[in-house]
């Protein structure tokens, strides 16, 4: 009896680890892809683009071309991928705080639940569905391929994560410091901004990094409402395609280039990032 207990619990380990080691390489295939392509020729790309293990002679033809021929264009878009996202983090992290605060502190007539779940149908919602809207709306108030139009609209995709994290950390924490506030002649607003923000702060981390994220990575409606002014550095990174196919040697490089921004900064505010999630942040 006992080796069959021990038998079981064997294959059981080795089933969980074999499950860990495949989900793990489904996960880091792509990137592992990237920074093998990048160094590739384009001939050795194409001839083993699924498998990028392949014998090959590595180069750095491709980082010389985009950091050096066009690496004013992709600076460009870079800055104007953080400028959006910066911006767009900002005005989610600002009306999602005061939303997230007043959804935990007090009571609506039409229900706190009602308005959460309306909160969340933003993300429900498919964002083309709304693309030919923002499309007409930029145009008729002159903010076509500009940033603060960028901006407006990954603020209102991006706003639930910040309002769903704060609202959860805020219900989660104790009231006794803000009814203490409250006794001692504090409005409510005092209270808001000396009490409640103060001890926010890795709500506010995790939220800013996840709307970041969002808004950096976002694609669709800058694939439409920006041309070249406001042109982020995801558009950039699929306009490699000539004539002649692909350049995954470019893609790859690219790819890389707008992995490691947000990279840096997860790094930077990982500790503050999993005390924001862990304190009732994730909880329904």
């Amino acid at each position: 009896m006992v080796g069959q207990v021990s038998l079981k619990q064997s294959v059981e380990r080795i089933a969980l680890w074999a499950a860990v080691a495949l989900v793990t390489l489904i996960a880091l295939y792509p990137f592992v892809w990237a920074i093998i392509t990048s160094f590739k020729p384009q001939r050795d790309a194409l001839q083993s683009s699924l498998i990028p293990f392949v014998q090959f002679e590595p180069i750095i033809d491709n980082w010389n071309a985009e950091l050096g021929r066009t690496g004013r264009e992709n600076i460009t878009a870079l800055k104007n991928s953080a400028i959006i996202a910066v911006g767009a983090t900002l005005i989610a992290l600002t009306l999602g705080t005061m939303a997230g605060y007043s959804l935990a502190r007090f009571r609506f007539g039409i229900g706190n639940r009602n308005l959460v779940s309306w909160f969340l149908s933003q993300r429900f919602l498919p964002p083309v569905a709304t693309l030919i809207p923002f499309f007409l709306l930029l145009q008729r108030l002159d903010l076509f391929d500009t940033y603060a139009g960028m901006i407006i609209v990954n603020a209102t995709f991006v706003m639930p994560f910040a309002v769903l994290i704060t609202r959860d950390f805020f219900a989660d924490f104790p009231k006794d410091l803000e009814e203490a506030a409250l006794v001692d002649g504090a409005s409510h607003v005092q209270v808001f901004l000396r009490v409640a923000l103060p001890i926010a702060g890795p709500a506010l981390v995790a939220a800013g990094i996840i709307c970041f994220t969002f808004a950096w990575n976002e694609f669709l409606f800058a694939s439409v409402l920006t041309v070249r002014e406001a042109q982020p550095f995801t558009v950039k990174i699929v306009s490699t395609g000539t004539v002649r196919g692909i350049h995954f040697g470019f893609v790859s490089t690219r790819l890389l280039m707008a992995v490691v921004p947000p990279l840096i900064l997860s790094l930077f505010v990982q500790r503050y990032i999993v005390r924001g999630l862990t304190m009732g942040a994730v909880k329904g």
